[in-house]
């Protein structure tokens, strides 16, 4: 995006069009709206090249005078100091507006000795030079960085148009910051800290700097008739590179649910979106003398894909993280998903032991982190499957979801769970509501061979197929083959059943009875799978009636 923004009204094309042309000669880079590629977004493209210029040259005229978004715009760019006025035709400004100096470009021709124009270009400079923020005081080094990532949620700047809608903005970052704040994994800058800075003219990245901060969150809300749309954009402050970005969009019958809707829907998105930066960046650092994150970062990935050969991998890097930090739950509830895994599979020839292993872990996470949505998720798995408390499990699956309802892998957990207790229908949902909150994380194969399996025993075969497919095309998962072989079965689809439960078998040695009964468990779900693995051979089982 270019530094400089410029706003008008399209009776004055021309003229502004010769401003943008003289400018660009003088070397300053100008973004207008004749520069939105054909099919973008119109508002989301402008919000985006606002919300990136360091100044906003506002054009004024009667028709810019009489338009709320030029108006709307104005006013944004006022806030943080950002706005220098032209005037291009005879008006009076818009109401707070006169106070303000601008250049009179009223009959520029476009030339470039002009002295309008030379004085125009002077203050354009030397606002795009200004080496130091105005009313905020900097502090002589930087504050360090936590241990783990750390957020701060910034103003959300209104560009509504009316002075009103601060209150919802305000309220909008006020919702955030306190979904974010349940996720134990992530360190948040009180929203005090980070409402410091509204209408103040410092960049994000000194932002971060003085709230000692890697990741920042901005925001913007526009209000048109009785809709409302708030766009959001993650910044990782490092390099000022946007790593994720979204926009939310609804009514106003209930502000108060609004706000509540979009917190948990933006702290649910961000959460993954931080863990792949993190992983992205620990990936890049040299291997020697990691330290108990790092290593915990590098195994996460591969946990999450569910084959052998990364599990072990994972295995390795979460003991090593573990041997640094002996409290590190996160590292402990991750590896005991591992043995879980060993276990269920049968990827070892002292099963036992590392079911034994599993559940150790499974407690020793609890006790040391029993306050984190994924921590509790982790643990539950193990607990009810291995240990046989499906109480406890459910119990924990809950106090994740109480904890941060945002968090998409507690839902996940809590998806799984239901199929246990022999509730498809709530565990469809759960798992649904999973993947709204991360649709393209690195977790999303998982969950959805997870809900393929819910929706298997809701006798939807043929969305369970599709849901295994893609799993099994992500991950080379026995879970994802075993039910990608009873759907196909279930559907009449021999040939496809037959392949997949003989890839089932070149992954796992675990016969499917003794995989069903732990996965399972309820008998009715149980015997449904079986039935369709009988088909799968060929068989015929009394009730195997699709």
């Amino acid at each position: 995006m270019s530094e400089v923004f410029v706003s008008y009204q399209r009776e004055n094309l021309a003229a502004v069009g010769r401003l943008v042309e003289a400018l660009r000669a003088e070397g300053i880079g100008v973004w207008w709206d004749q520069d939105i590629p054909p099919n973008a977004a119109w508002e989301a493209t402008i919000e985006q090249a606002l919300a990136a210029a360091k100044l906003v040259i506002v054009a004024w005229s009667p028709a810019a005078v009489a338009s709320d978004n030029v108006k709307a715009e104005a006013r944004w760019a006022r806030g943080p100091g950002r706005l220098l006025q032209v005037f291009v035709e005879a008006c009076e400004p818009p109401l707070f507006f006169g106070e303000r100096q601008g250049v009179d470009l009223k009959g520029w021709s476009g030339g470039a000795s002009a002295a309008a124009f030379r004085s125009l270009l002077t203050i354009v400079r030397e606002g795009l030079s200004a080496a130091a923020p105005q009313g905020v005081a900097r502090p002589e080094a930087p504050l360090a960085l936590p241990t783990k990532p750390s957020i701060a949620v910034l103003p959300f700047v209104n560009l509504s148009g009316d002075p009103d809608q601060d209150y919802f903005a305000d309220g909008m970052v006020e919702e955030i910051t306190a979904a974010l704040s349940r996720i134990r994994a992530i360190f948040v800058i009180a929203s005090g800290s980070g409402q410091s800075f509204k209408g103040k003219n410092v960049g994000v990245q000194e932002i971060a700097r003085q709230l000692g901060v890697r990741y920042v969150l901005e925001g913007s809300v526009r209000k048109a008739g009785g809709r409302i749309r708030i766009a959001v954009k993650l910044i990782d402050a490092t390099d000022g590179a946007q790593i994720w970005t979204d926009r939310f969009e609804d009514t106003l019958e209930d502000v108060f649910a609004l706000q509540d809707r979009v917190a948990l829907s933006v702290a649910g998105r961000i959460e993954p979106a931080v863990t792949d930066a993190e992983m992205r960046r620990a990936s890049h650092r040299p291997t020697e003398n990691l330290g108990s994150y790092d290593l915990y970062l590098r195994a996460f990935p591969l946990v999450m894909s569910s084959g052998k050969t990364e599990i072990t991998a994972a295995l390795d890097l979460l003991n090593r993280a573990i041997a640094l930090d002996p409290a590190y739950g996160a590292a402990m509830g991750a590896a005991a998903v591992c043995h879980y895994l060993f276990a269920i599979y049968g990827w070892s020839d002292d099963v036992d032991g590392h079911g034994r292993l599993a559940i150790e872990l499974a407690h020793r996470a609890l006790k040391a982190t029993g306050d984190d949505a994924h921590v509790l998720g982790q643990a539950s798995l193990p607990i009810a499957d291995l240990e046989g408390d499906l109480d406890t499990a459910i119990a924990l699956a809950d106090r994740a979801l109480d904890l941060n309802p945002g968090s998409a892998m507690a839902w996940a957990f809590s998806g799984t769970l239901r199929i246990r207790t022999g509730n498809a229908d709530l565990a469809g949902e759960h798992l649904e509501t999973s993947l709204r909150l991360d649709p393209l994380g690195s977790g999303r194969p998982t969950r959805l061979g997870l809900l393929a399996s819910a929706r298997f025993m809701q006798g939807r075969f043929a969305e369970a197929v599709a849901l295994s497919k893609e799993y099994v095309q992500q991950a080379e998962s026995p879970f994802g083959y075993a039910f990608l072989a009873a759907s196909h079965a279930r559907l009449g689809q021999n040939g496809a059943a037959a392949a997949a439960l003989a890839r089932y078998r070149s992954l796992t040695p675990q016969p499917l009875d003794v995989f069903a009964k732990r996965v399972l468990r309820h008998p009715a779900y149980v015997a449904l799978f079986l039935d369709g693995v009988a088909l799968a051979e060929g068989k015929s089982p009394t009730d195997a009636a699709p």
